[in-house]
């Protein structure tokens, strides 16, 4: 027996329940509504997600940039501090009264011999009194050595208020006349004024024709002849230039120089070279001379194997007699004459009485 208490579902009603139905709860539109609902959703789906990424926020420079001004800043924060102490420490030298040089108790002069401390103090005076940090040792060095007997000078400071020269002073190989006046003369040619009490500790021929008007280059080229002539003479250990009386290196062809002995004083012409040969064979023969002439003003040597007897008082007489000297034209300039080689016996042309 069928049972009719069973229902009959139509097709339109199948097809209903077949759909899927929504999600059992229902929210409102509201935000909060919207929010839970997504987080359902997120709970229920099937795959799994990455956390969401919390944006930071970033400074205005780059980090790179940033540490760059930091180091800047220090830099210039340390630059800062040593400018500061470097400021305090010149205003302290520069103001500082112990840093002055108060008297001339405060120069320290090594060297001198001749130079007197009144030279030295003359020529740095202006410096006295002064703070020691501004006292140019150019400049000092500069006047010290403007001073005729100091060859070179050297300057130091020696803190905190002192000051140190040392000076090389020049070495004296002649005396010079002077137009009357004798001085020190050096070896390149600059004349030194006479230290009072010193001229007795010196032992040196006396340099004639030259001045102090000359250009000093000229001065120094005749020193350095004389140098050379006086070398030669004492190479051999004999001290031959300590018999000079008087040397003449005016003419650079032919040095002249005076010797005194107790029989008189005599001038010699040695020429430009072989001083020493020369002055050997004045040495060796003078006093035959004198014996053969009565009296032996001057020699002329620069001839080798020959000899003249008082070339320069024949000179001198043709000068004071121009007649005469036209007339017989032999007598006033007296040639060389060969004299035997053994003895070098002076010719008797120029004999004087």
């Amino acid at each position: 027996m069928a049972r009719k208490s069973s229902s009959t579902v139509t097709d339109d009603e199948f097809d209903a329940v077949a759909e899927p139905r929504p999600s059992s709860r229902a929210y409102d539109d509201s935000p909060l509504d919207a929010r839970i609902l997504a987080l359902d959703d997120e709970e229920e789906s099937p795959f799994l997600r990455g956390q969401k990424r919390v944006p930071v926020r970033r400074g205005v420079l780059p980090r790179k940039a940033a540490d760059r001004i930091k180091l800047l800043l220090i830099a210039l924060l340390i630059l800062g501090v040593v400018a500061f102490i470097a400021i305090t420490l010149y205003r302290y030298g520069t103001q500082s009264w112990r840093f002055r040089v108060d008297s001339s108790d405060n120069l320290e002069v090594l060297g001198t011999l001749y130079v007197t401390r009144n030279q030295i103090l003359d020529a740095l005076g202006a410096d006295i009194d002064r703070n020691i940090f501004f006292v140019s040792l150019a400049e000092q060095q500069k006047q010290l050595e403007a001073i005729p007997w100091i060859e070179s000078a050297t300057v130091m400071r020696l803190l905190p208020n002192r000051l140190r020269i040392q000076v090389q002073e020049r070495v004296p190989v002649a005396f010079v006349n002077l137009n009357g006046r004798i001085a020190f003369i050096d070896a390149h040619g600059v004349i030194m004024d006479m230290p009072p009490g010193v001229q007795s500790s010196f032992s040196f021929p006396v340099i004639v024709n030259m001045t102090d008007a000359e250009p000093l280059s000229t001065r120094a080229a005749r020193m350095k002849l004389y140098t050379e002539f006086v070398r030669q003479l004492d190479s051999t250990g004999a001290g031959y230039s300590h018999q000079l009386s008087e040397v003449d290196v005016s003419d650079p062809d032919d040095v002249k120089v005076m010797i005194d002995d107790p029989k008189g004083t005599v001038l010699v012409h040695l020429g430009s070279s072989n001083f020493l040969e020369r002055f050997k064979l004045y040495i060796e023969h003078v006093q035959e001379w004198r014996a053969q002439f009565n009296h032996l003003e001057s020699m002329d040597l620069r001839y080798d194997g020959q000899v003249i007897v008082n070339p320069d008082a024949a000179a001198a007489r043709a000068k004071q007699n121009p007649t005469l000297h036209a007339a017989t034209p032999e007598a006033s300039s007296p040639q060389p004459q060969p004299a035997p080689p053994a003895k070098m016996k002076a010719a008797k042309k120029s004999k004087t009485h």
